[in-house]
């Protein structure tokens, strides 16, 4: 299903502070004098594609000005199109210049002074804009972001979800979605994740032949989680999920001012028979959890296998192993056999990428060269791996040779990259080069979900092949017209220019490879738009010609990683030029935002970048507390507990981190320095049902980039990279490596001390748990050495404490535990309950651990921790 997905949260902060992830949380006296006065987010669409305009107002109520946060987490697939903030009559709009150019803009800010911030990537399909502004007592802003991106249907429809968490009450609140198309809706549906039976009576739905209206608006006191309280229940995600109308014809084709674009997606197809072979990943590191989803999900995708499919399995580490030497047609029995051969596959050895795909590639060819599989089928190749080539061949820029040669335009390459040890750059680039695409296999509970929904997208092809013909002297400036396949439940669309503005009609002809030839030919008929658009409110502007835009600049970015250095060149200088014509946010294009001047900050420059996958950039600004101590931050078991020691206070504060397995936090961020230290977490092997589900560190990784280092520290093993080599220490040896920049040493089965050049240095624990335990895994524990060593802009849940904490404790009193106290805490300005306790130490003695005690601050840290949880989880480990 495709998904426009867009998040809505007004956070409020008093002075200046602000946290590497967001605004810092204050007290509920401060939040009282922001009034959030409307949220309304308004989304149109017409002919699947999405306009959507955010728009958020509030008040300053408060005798001092306050530093409000706008945050909107958007598609990555989308485009921001304009944003703006108007303070007290006076507007402030974004500008979209070149890369480059916006950065020097950016950098010269910086190299003032000034404070300047960077958009950050957000979960797995989204991305988060955000954008800080001070806004004097008594006074009002007003923050509008626009942008833009075509639906992509998925299993049968489209899909728009916007999430909100406006985090308070709102006095108008309201959601507002007008879809037109001309094909016709065929249904539609709404609902949200946070609706209740009060709620949904709300979702007011209007469907007529070929519009809709949806639109949900809460009163203030439909908002409350309860009569008498101020929290909202408007805490999630509201979609709407819709099709339209489909024939056996040439396909819809909509047409305005001399652009068309043409929508094709046929009924009643037969389905094609495939031929797949999966290229299963089985190196070391996909040991554990990973294994065991992987294997669960090839069980359910064998079942899946339609009994005229073929297939085939080839398992690859340093070694390949075909489960046969041809592909095998998918009938109970065979089918069966596979799942047994599946279900005995253990993790073993490195990863030879290279001579793994090849072998798939070959056993294809040969046996359609040998007549062994069907003459009208498709051919394809899923391959999924955890990691790097590591085996065999590793130069990239070769393999990617090696395939193309080897495909030459008879395969579609499927690239499925499990987890973020991985270079997903190289995974995508080589799935685009052989007409298929890549996707990103999140370790997480649903991995399962994932893999399988990956299949059922790509397990019914209906066409190969396919290629559209225009007569070339209607039209120009095509899209791409030819396709590799066509699924069942996905679309084609092609978009271009008419020579003739005022063209009445032209010959189109669609040809591809089905169960049998296919070829269908159509005339285009240009219909009187002002009867067709009769209702203006369901669409807006040049829709067609932006849509051309978009799909154009799209693929011109595919088409970047492809051909020539000079095709690349050309497609790179093409997608920037119409970037900037049509006011996109793209890879190559950046919105600048120049704040409103103050005495502080003159020239206060943002700057909002279109990320690809991987990256991740972080608002960042300068804390003012200095206070040297030394500090250590270990963890321990449960749910990531957090201790930080005050030697000079002889004292120690901790507080635990609440999150599903698979969260990725940012522990250290020091953005002068270039080092980050990323931890991730697992859960048990099982929860019994009402249980609270455990987490722990399974993963840690660390970056110096100013050094060049890389370090992935798992439980199974460690895996170093610096200037493109790599290296790899197992737990169950001791070792040390000693290196100009820095020196790793492997206590067996216990810790790992890694020093950086002239900076801190970090310890890591391994917790080694039975094998056959019935719930609990092996984990990972972090310390901290010489933390003040890290420079003043230091932050993340642990650096944001290197340089000191000040708190006073005051007014124990009985807890509800008798031997835990609880105290009034002041610290950070807020007035917090905390519980006395303890935290166990593992750095001396790794199985018992050390009793420390500890003031606990509750709810994961809420009030000592600069903002909130959330705002440190990042999408990627590296």
């Amino acid at each position: 299903m495709s998904a426009v997905r867009t998040v809505l949260l007004l956070w409020v902060c008093v002075g200046v502070f602000v946290s590497s992830y967001g605004a810092l949380v204050i007290s509920r006296e401060a939040v009282a004098q922001i009034e959030v006065q409307s949220v309304r987010v308004d989304c149109k669409v017409a002919s699947r594609f999405a306009h959507t305009v955010m728009t958020t107002k509030a008040l300053n109520k408060g005798n001092s000005s306050k530093e409000i946060f706008f945050e909107v987490e958007l598609p990555k697939t989308a485009f921001i199109t304009n944003f703006s903030m108007e303070i007290d009559g006076e507007t402030y709009v974004g500008e979209i210049k070149e890369k480059e150019k916006a950065k020097k803009q950016y950098d010269k800010a910086v190299s003032s002074g000034q404070t300047a911030g960077l958009i950050k990537a957000s979960g797995r399909k989204m991305e988060k804009f955000s954008v800080s502004v001070n806004i004097a007592a008594y006074s009002n802003v007003t923050f509008t972001l626009t942008y833009e991106e075509l639906l992509k249907r998925r299993l049968g429809n489209y899909e728009i979800t916007t999430r909100v968490k406006p985090k308070q009450l709102v006095q108008n609140f309201e959601i507002v979605a007008d879809i037109y198309e001309p094909q016709g809706i065929a249904f539609l549906d709404a609902n949200a994740s946070f609706i209740t039976n009060e709620l949904f009576t709300l979702v007011e739905k209007t469907v007529s032949d070929k519009t809709a209206h949806v639109s949900f608006s809460p009163t203030l006191d439909q908002q409350r989680k309860c009569p008498d309280c101020d929290g909202t229940l408007i805490d999630g995600d509201f979609f709407i999920k819709y099709d339209v109308n489909r024939d056996d014809s040439i396909g819809d084709i909509q047409i305005v001012n001399g652009y068309f674009v043409h929508y094709f997606a046929p009924t009643d197809l037969p389905r094609v028979p495939k031929n797949v072979v999966f290229v299963i990943d089985i190196s070391g590191s996909m040991s554990g959890h990973k294994m065991e989803q992987t294997k669960e999900a090839l069980l359910t995708i064998l079942s899946d296998l339609n009994e005229d499919d073929y297939f085939g399995l080839v398992l690859f580490d340093d070694e390949i192993q075909p489960w046969r030497p041809s592909l095998t047609k998918a009938t109970e029995d065979y089918v069966a056999t596979a799942k047994e051969f599946v279900k005995t596959i253990e993790d073993r050895g490195s990863t030879n990428i290279n001579d793994a795909v090849l072998k798939a590639v070959e056993m294809l060819m040969t046996d359609k060269q040998q007549n062994l599989l069907p003459e009208n089928s498709v051919s394809m190749v899923i391959l999924l791996t955890d990691g790097q080539p590591t085996s065999g061949e590793t130069d990239t820029e070769i393999i990617h040779e090696n395939v193309r040669a080897s495909i030459d335009g008879n395969v579609t390459l499927f690239c499925l990259g499990f987890g973020y040890d991985l270079d997903y750059g190289f995974l995508d680039s080589m799935a685009k080069q052989n007409d298929g695409l890549a996707r990103r296999i999140y370790e997480a509970s649903d991995a399962v979900v994932q893999l399988q929904g990956f299949y059922e997208e790509v397990a019914s092809p209906l066409l190969s092949d396919v290629l559209f013909r225009y007569p070339e002297d209607a039209v120009h400036s095509l899209t791409n017209s030819n396709f590799k396949q066509l699924f069942n439940g996905s679309e084609i669309v092609v978009a271009g220019q008419l020579i003739e503005n005022d063209m009445q009609n032209f010959l189109i002809e669609v040809s591809g490879h089905g169960v049998d030839e296919y070829v269908i030919q159509g005339q285009s008929s240009v219909q009187e738009w002002d009867i067709m658009f009769s209702e203006q409110e369901y669409i807006f502007g040049e829709f067609t010609e932006r849509l051309w835009a978009y799909l154009t600049i799209e693929q011109l970015l595919d088409r970047k990683d492809k051909g020539s250095p000079e095709e690349r060149a050309n497609a790179t200088a093409e997608a920037l030029d119409l970037s900037l014509r049509y006011n996109f946010v793209t890879p190559l294009t950046s919105m600048v935002v120049t704040k409103p001047e103050n005495e502080e900050n003159p020239d206060d420059v943002l700057i909002a970048d279109k990320l690809t996958e991987g990256m991740n950039l972080i608002v960042l600004k300068r804390e003012s507390v200095r206070i040297l101590l030394q500090i250590s931050f270990p963890l321990v078991d449960g749910d990531p507990h957090f201790i930080i020691e005050l030697p000079e206070k002889n004292d120690a504060l901790c507080f635990n981190i609440d999150d599903e397995p698979g969260t990725v936090l940012t522990l250290v961020r020091d953005p002068e320095l270039g080092i980050v230290v990323n931890g991730e977490t697992i859960g048990d092997k099982k929860v019994d049902t009402g249980s609270k589900v455990n987490t722990y560190f399974g993963r840690f990784g660390i970056v110096h980039q100013n050094l060049g280092i890389r370090l992935v520290v798992s439980t199974k093993e460690i895996s170093v990279t610096q200037d493109s080599r790599m290296l790899k220490l197992q737990w169950s040896l001791t070792a040390s490596v000693k290196g100009a920049n820095m020196d790793l040493q492997v206590t067996k089965d216990h810790s790992l001390t890694v020093t950086l050049k002239d900076s801190v240095k970090f310890v890591i624990i391994l917790h080694k748990v039975w094998k056959k335990h019935p719930y609990h895994q092996d984990y990972l524990g972090f310390y901290t050495i010489d933390g003040h060593l890290l420079s003043p802009s230091v932050h993340g849940l642990l650096g944001q404490f290197y340089h000191g904490v000040q708190f006073e404790v005051s007014d124990t009193y009985p807890g509800k535990d008798q031997d835990k106290p609880d105290a009034s805490m002041f610290v950070k300005g807020k007035k917090l309950t905390v519980t006395r306790g303890w935290q166990r130490d593992f750095r001396k003695d790794v199985k018992n651990g050390v009793n420390v005690p500890c003031w606990f601050i509750h709810n994961n840290g809420t009030g000592l921790i600069d903002g909130s949880p959330e705002d440190y989880v990042v999408s990627s480990l590296i």
